[in-house]
């Protein structure tokens, strides 16, 4: 089977690594996380101008029409810059979200306002004690004539301190982890009843935990389509933000490597050592099978399998990256010695990048045990 990318793919993946080698650097990359919004409003209209913020959107809604492998081919390459702005969040999260959303004017202009990057979005969905559960949801939604009063909380919302608009999932029927009676909500990010409070992850992206008390907000789906719709945005990030964790782990590799090649102890450079080139090889190779079955969770969305063997890949692909992250970025430090514990040096953030993107929508052992039991459902 051919796994090249297109020559179209390839470009916008050139595109997006001629970007961080030119424009971001580690140093310019910190300087723009240092900034109270987390990322760079100028990079971000460049992104605009570039046509990546249009990548996932349908062509008839002005959009490049890509599927996960364009989405893959992009995020490689963020994940080898740790680059900070919200791609994930604006694009792939919200507005995956709205162009699954029924029909509209107002959709479809949203759409294209976030495709020329005058509008940023977030997604709402997380809650105190929901932890990884998307159906655990005590946000309630009461009617009001055409639209909705929000009442709840949600927590660490990624992008919503920057965002215009924010989608939110609150439960109009059921109790608490009923899977059916949750849908999707549109707020303004500035709506009265709406309290925001911003807060630092470790690897220096700013979220918000989010307080509403009767927030006017319009219904982009039905009362029983809300979990559907978040379980395909599930499905999607995981494959999206595991591509950004090969480019860092390929990145840790290529960095270690150089250095264990540079660094001399008793004279001689330490990547001499067989001790050491037998755990480079074992880090090579740990990326080496995250990648095949990353493109086996890929392959799988794109030829449409069904949707039990694509749950079943996605939760294979998340515990892997689990025991791979932890493996490159534990091996990356210690070869690395001290220095590999230093804010001045690269490793340690890109480790840490590592480690959210293993917590995101569920931990390696989450998945482990879905995969599990998924294997034997099926």
């Amino acid at each position: 089977m051919n796994f090249d990318f297109s020559e179209e793919q390839q470009m916008l993946k050139d595109s997006v690594a001629r970007f961080v080698q030119d424009e971001y650097d580690f140093e310019a990359r910190n300087k723009v996380v240092a900034n109270e919004a987390g990322f760079s409003a100028a990079n971000w209209q460049k992104f605009a101008e570039l046509g990546w913020l249009s990548i996932p959107f349908a062509e008839e809604l002005g959009g490049f029409g890509g599927g996960a492998t364009d989405t893959m081919a992009v995020m490689e390459e963020m994940g080898k810059g740790l680059v900070a702005e919200p791609f994930a969040a604006s694009v792939l999260m919200f507005g995956g979200l709205l162009q699954a959303s029924a029909q509209s004017e107002e959709r479809d202009a949203l759409i294209a306002a976030v495709i020329d990057g005058s509008v940023q979005g977030a997604v709402a969905y997380a809650e105190p004690q929901s932890r990884y559960e998307l159906h655990d949801v005590k946000c309630s939604a009461k009617p009001e004539g055409d639209a909705y009063r929000l009442s709840g909380e949600k927590s660490l919302v990624l992008n919503a301190m920057s965002a215009n608009k924010i989608i939110i999932s609150a439960r109009v029927s059921g109790d608490q982890n009923d899977e059916q009676g949750t849908a999707l909500f549109l707020i303004d990010a500035d709506a009265q009843g709406l309290s925001k409070t911003a807060l630092r992850t470790m690897d220096a992206q700013v979220v918000a935990n989010l307080k509403l008390e009767n927030v006017s907000a319009q219904a982009i789906c039905g009362a029983n389509e809300g979990l559907a719709m978040l379980q395909q945005m599930r499905q999607q990030l995981i494959v999206a933000l595991a591509a950004e964790a090969l480019g860092i782990m390929e990145k840790l590799n290529a960095t270690t490597l150089e250095y264990c090649k540079t660094r001399k102890q008793f004279g001689v450079a330490i990547g001499s050592f067989q001790a050491l080139q037998h755990r480079m090889v074992d880090t090579f190779m740990a990326a080496e099978q995250f990648k095949s079955i990353l493109y086996r969770a890929v392959c799988s969305i794109e030829q449409n399998e069904s949707a039990d063997s694509i749950e079943i890949n996605i939760a294979a692909l998340k515990a892997m990256l689990g025991k791979a992250a932890k493996h490159i970025g534990g091996e990356a430090v210690q070869l690395h010695g001290g220095m590999g514990m230093t804010d001045e040096l690269d490793v340690g953030h890109y480790v840490r990048r590592l480690l959210s993107i293993n917590a995101a929508f569920g931990d390696g052992d989450y998945h482990q045990q879905r995969f599990a039991g998924l294997s034997l459902a099926s």
